[in-house]
Parts: C-alpha cells; sequence; structure tokens
C-alpha cells in the first residue's frame, strides 16, 4: 500500500468517526460509504488515483450507476490529470482546491483562548473509535466556534472547523484546534489528517500543518456543491 493510498483509508476511518458513520466498503480503488450528508448520501473515496488516474474512469462508472446523490472524492498529487480523467468520464468536478493535510499533533501549537470565552470538550464512543468535539462559547451562551476530531487508532481526523461569523477575527478556531489536538493526544493519537477548504488553509498552515496531495470532489451532472 502506497503512502497516499495508506494516508487516504486512515483519514476516511477518522472522518466516519468523526461523523458516526458505518463503516465504508472497499470496492476495489475505493471506498464507499453511505454517509447521508450535505449534498450527498453516497461517497466514494477514491485511493488510487495518485499513482493511476486511469481508475477513475471505472470509479465513474460506479458513481453514474447510483440511484442516489453520490461524491467521487479523489486525494491527488497530479490534480490537473486527475480533473481531466474525472470530465472524460462524464463527471463533473465540484471542487478543484482542497487539500489532505497532516500534521505532528504533538508539536501542534496552544492557543490562548481569551475571556469573554471558555472551551467545552465532550468526548464520545462511536464503537471501537472514537470523536472528540470543542466549542468555545462566549459568556453570552453562544457557541463562537466549534470543531471535531475523529479518533482511530494513532490518528485523529479534523473535521467541520467552523468559527461563527460575529466571532471571528478573535483566535478562536485557533484555540480549538489547540484543544483539539491536545485531547486528542490524551486519548492516545500523535498524528492528525485533515482535508481543508479553501477558507481553511490559511489557518491550517499557519498552525503548522503541512499539504500531501490535492483533493477533487466530483459528482454527475445536474448536482452542485452544497452552499
Amino acid at each position: 500500500m502506497s503512502n497516499l493510498r495508506d494516508l487516504i483509508v486512515r483519514w476516511q476511518r477518522g472522518w466516519g468517526a468523526a461523523r458516526a458513520l458505518p463503516a465504508a466498503e472497499d470496492v476495489g480503488g475505493a471506498l464507499r460509504v453511505r454517509c447521508m450528508q450535505p449534498g450527498r448520501d453516497i461517497e466514494y473515496v477514491a485511493l488510487d488515483a495518485g499513482e493511476d488516474p486511469a481508475s477513475l474512469t471505472t470509479l465513474a462508472e460506479l458513481v453514474a450507476g447510483e440511484d442516489a446523490v453520490t461524491w467521487l472524492t479523489v486525494p491527488t498529487t497530479d490534480p490537473a490529470k486527475a480533473s481531466s480523467a474525472l470530465t472524460a468520464a462524464g463527471l463533473i468536478v465540484l471542487k478543484h482546491s482542497e487539500l489532505l493535510m497532516t500534521a505532528d499533533l504533538r508539536g501542534h501549537p496552544q492557543n490562548m483562548l481569551v475571556a469573554p470565552y471558555r472551551l467545552l470538550t465532550q468526548i464520545e464512543s462511536n464503537g471501537g473509535d472514537s470523536a472528540v468535539t470543542v466549542r468555545a462559547r462566549h459568556e453570552s451562551g453562544e457557541i463562537g466556534a466549534r470543531g471535531t476530531m475523529g479518533l482511530a487508532g494513532t490518528d485523529a481526523v479534523a473535521d467541520r472547523i467552523e468559527t461563527i461569523p460575529a466571532h471571528r477575527r478573535k483566535g478562536l478556531a485557533s484555540a480549538v484546534m489547540g484543544a483539539l489536538a491536545r485531547s486528542a493526544i490524551e486519548e492516545g493519537a500523535e498524528q492528525g489528517i485533515l482535508i481543508a477548504s479553501e477558507d481553511g488553509q490559511r489557518l491550517y498552515l499557519t498552525l503548522g500543518w503541512q499539504p500531501v496531495a490535492d483533493v477533487l470532489i466530483a459528482t454527475t451532472p445536474g448536482h452542485a456543491y452544497p452552499s
């Protein structure tokens, strides 16, 4: 198993833990999960696009054969070639610029939260894996920022890191990420993995996360990325 393929498998497992999803099915060249998430019901995560872009043709056929709205998520080190392969196979690319990133959580920055906010941490078990959620709450009771890490073995997959617009530019997301990393380490994790949106990449780069591969998201014509 290549390093990228192994990382994708680990990311998907941790992401599933973060969202309490059923275990993914290995369909040969991809992991398939009935995820029932905003914008899609089923998701395929390509495992070999980095080394074999031609494999996307077969995966596109599987996506097109699904009755429900289905995404094909494609981590790749050659996004131009992967995008061309997806388009040639009849899919549309919804996202071109997301990044698969990693970090050693043991060296993760720990940014302090300032009053009038405080952090709330909760850990939930999802079968064999678990998830930690951190919220930054204002003294008024409003949640200013939140995030989750799915914990699977020694991996922690960050997911849905969000700052509410009225509470932005106060360092809340950095504090939430630091608290997530700290809690994940306490639960036995060492490696952080995430897929970063265009909006989140600056934050993660600032915190020391490193890009490993581009990530494309494709689907059948007639569907759009959720707003």
